[in-house]
């Protein structure tokens, strides 16, 4: 699921009571936010990621098709064998925004990079490059370890999101698409019994 629906919107709420039209509850916009810390994300941070991925999906109309708990995140993200790593930005200790991402590696380039799967910012906190820096942090970190490129995927319908990554030259790919199997079509290809060609 994740960046294969959208990569990295920047929605247009930040919390569960808020949306454009500014229903009751909703929190006021921060003008000129005070520090922003980006930090690792932590076990302790699970619920909060999982509700930001739950708002992203909700943002895109895909909501439905979010079936992760909390407690997967917490299985595969922070066990002995981490399948990806999180940043967290927070202004005055309050969650700001996300960056969930994984190693990759081009066989064409032969060197590492890394996979944006989703990048979250809460709506009161938009308009302060916080999805930028975040992204930048991530790239800085992939460089570190040797990495020359970094990939996301966007939904279609996501034009801002576009344009976002399209000014900071993340450029669209247009030799490529994104195919996927997923769940029991998954299951069904990946137990097929082979057909006994040589391998």
């Amino acid at each position: 699921m994740g960046s294969e629906i959208e990569a990295a919107n920047l929605p247009p709420w930040g919390d569960v009571r808020q949306d454009r039209e500014g229903c009751p509850g909703a929190l006021p916009a921060v003008s000129k936010p005070s520090k922003i810390l980006i930090r690792p994300g932590t076990v302790e941070d699970v619920e909060t990621i999982h509700a930001a991925i739950l708002r992203l999906g909700a943002h895109i109309g895909a909501h439905q098709e979010i079936t992760s708990t909390a407690e997967d995140l917490r299985t595969y993200g922070f066990g002995e064998n981490p399948a990806f790593s999180t940043l967290i930005a927070e202004v005055g200790g309050e969650f700001a925004g996300l960056c969930l991402h994984f190693p990759i590696f081009s066989t064409w380039l032969g060197r590492p990079g890394v996979y944006i799967q989703d990048l979250y910012v809460e709506d009161r906190f938009r308009g302060h490059k916080i999805g930028e820096r975040l992204l930048r942090r991530v790239a800085r970190e992939c460089r570190k370890d040797g990495g020359v490129y970094l990939r996301l995927s966007v939904d279609t319908d996501n034009e801002a999101a576009k344009a976002f990554y399209d000014r900071l030259g993340i450029a669209w790919s247009s030799y490529e698409q994104v195919q996927k199997i997923v769940g029991e079509a998954f299951f069904a290809f990946a137990d097929a019994p082979d057909d006994g060609e040589p391998g």
